[in-house]
């Protein structure tokens, strides 16, 4: 994508525009075919030596923290009208099968294509008073309960992001954003209107689904308003006026929802943001931003210093929760609704066994600091840069087209089986649980960084790094106990792989073809082994992860 963000400036994969993508990916391919052609002529160079072990003791029965999976309770998606697909609803059901998790985020539920906002609608039954009066109404709810009943139907609660203007009350409808539905970025004509629409689609939600139901949603004001998903000038006095407004209508249909904001990019605004919220009075039930691995230290934090992709979100993290502490609400929630290792294209990111390391190490430094840390997103099935011209593309998703898994899928199922109690562990490379039931669940990796970086493919001759042995001392656990190994890597539950010995063809890919990689993308079987003598070696590749399952 190539439209440029704005106040902060940056480049943002979500924003491209579709034809230059289009033209982009065709020579990112070409050069990608080319690259392979010339590496296999290359001897591949030797492994680079190993690093030292890592030495460890593991006590089983040592003291504990909570460790709540606050990774896996919500993921983001692409606009609302695609959770009607039978593709995107697939993919829903596999990470559900696979996490567990609890809610999803999209933009666009007030989007024209969902059609709630309809002032021209007209009856076809005239001869019907009640069924006219009903029909005539100017709010229309049949895609958003088809919506939302398709999200409950896999126990799956809405996240509502309250986005974006419908054309036909905005106050600029020409004022739209470069996504490919092209979202009205404008604000309201009139507030009234913009009021009566949100205490309207919270009624119709309270009448159809309870309030008991209801209350346990999130509902966010807007996305990203600080760049150009928010139209209003100033847009950061406008995007607070807005939020005023929508907090007070949804509280005003019961005190029971929860509402939040600003929602924003690059963990932006939060101390004035919730100045302004005590100072007005305005209701809040929880902050919500966004960061992402490439962010920059110039657009989050202000200062030049050079911050790697593996600290970036759990920095930004720290930042907001002591913004948070230091504020008149020291108490409120915090939810990263966005975050992920890329907001660009890069395949060696996103769609690569990188995300296993990357993903763990994040998970243990900001373990305490957030309730929920919402991946963008589950799925590929996303129309925010046009249609997809190729499996792999470096896309946000678990799962890539064509219902193929991405190592990422594969980290998070794993990773679904740490504990919910985590033990001390004197490395930055092991997070140690404990479950409900007394079982030692370690999750040990080797993180290195990206083989390469931005929308093209890196055709490594070699591993990304040495590999790392670990030599587990673990105590109060019979001495021979079994264990099982799960593993993500280069080798074990990663589709790249196989795509690469494809030749990584470009466009549609035969029936043949998608079988084969979805049967390569698949976890791979656990290794079945025992300690010896309470002692575990274990050696991980670089951008590998292992998680370690003991009995007891």
């Amino acid at each position: 994508m190539t439209k440029t963000r704005s106040i902060p400036v940056r480049l943002h994969a979500k924003q491209y525009a579709f034809a230059a993508r289009a033209a982009e990916l065709f020579v990112l391919l070409m050069v990608g075919s080319l690259s392979l052609c010339a590496s296999g002529q290359d001897k591949p160079p030797a492994s680079p030596p190993a690093a030292a072990p890592v030495r460890l003791v593991i006590d089983a029965d040592g003291p504990t923290t909570p460790f709540p999976h606050f990774w896996e309770q919500t993921f983001g998606s692409g606009h609302a009208i695609l959770a009607l697909r039978a593709s995107y609803r697939d993919d829903l059901h596999t990470v559900k099968l696979a996490t567990n998790f609890q809610s999803i985020r999209f933009h666009g539920i007030l989007d024209d294509e969902v059609g709630l906002y309809d002032p021209g609608r007209q009856t076809k039954n005239p001869g019907l008073e009640a069924q006219a009066a009903h029909d005539a109404s100017i709010y229309n709810f049949f895609y958003v309960d088809e919506i939302y009943d398709g999200l409950l139907a896999e126990h799956v609660k809405p996240f509502v992001e309250l986005s974006f203007m419908p054309g036909k009350m905005a106050e600029n409808p020409s004022l739209v954003q470069a996504f490919f539905y092209h979202p009205s970025v404008s604000p309201p004509k009139n507030y009234a209107l913009w009021d009566d629409m949100i205490r309207a689609l919270a009624s119709h939600l309270i009448e159809r689904y309870g309030i008991d139901e209801v209350s346990t949603w999130k509902f966010e004001v807007w996305n990203e308003p600080n760049l150009d998903f928010w139209g209003g000038r100033p847009r950061r006095q406008t995007y607070f006026e807005l939020y005023d407004h929508t907090a007070r209508a949804l509280k005003s249909v019961s005190p029971r929802l929860q509402v939040g904001g600003p929602a924003t990019a690059q963990a932006a605004w939060i101390t004035p943001f919730l100045a302004w919220v005590s100072a007005h009075h305005t209701p809040i039930d929880f902050v919500s931003t966004h960061v992402y691995g490439n962010d920059t230290s110039e657009n989050v934090f202000h200062i030049q210093e050079t911050i790697p992709r593996g600290l970036m979100v759990y920095r930004a993290v720290k930042m907001v929760h002591e913004q948070i502490l230091h504020s008149p609400y020291p108490h409120l929630p915090l939810i990263f609704s966005e975050y992920n290792a890329s907001y660009s294209n890069e395949p060696n990111v996103t769609d690569s066994v990188y995300m296993g390391p990357w993903l763990a190490n994040t998970i243990r430094l900001c373990d305490g600091l957030t309730q929920s840390m919402d991946y963008w997103d589950f799925s590929d099935v996303f129309e925010e840069q046009g249609v997809v011209h190729t499996p792999f593309y470096g896309g946000f998703g678990l799962i890539a087209a064509e219902h193929i898994p991405k190592p990422a899928l594969n980290a998070f199922r794993a990773l679904h089986q740490l504990g919910d109690r985590r033990l001390q562990a004197d490395s930055d490379s092991v997070l140690a649980t404990r479950t409900e039931t007394g079982r030692l669940v370690l999750a040990l990796w080797d993180y290195a960084p990206p083989t390469g970086s931005g929308p093209t493919y890196t055709w490594p001759k070699g591993p990304a790094g040495p590999a790392k042995t670990f030599a587990l001392n673990i105590r109060n656990v019979p001495p021979n106990a079994a264990v099982e190994v799960l593993r993500v890597d280069p080798g074990h539950g990663n589709v790249l792989k196989a795509f690469d010995a494809m030749g990584r063809p470009p466009g549609d890919l035969t029936p043949s073809q998608v079988a084969q990689l979805r049967a390569a993308g698949a976890m791979a079987p656990a290794e079945h082994l025992h300690l010896q003598n309470g002692r575990l070696d274990l050696t991980v590749p670089a951008h590998g992860l292992a998680v370690v399952l003991l009995g007891r």
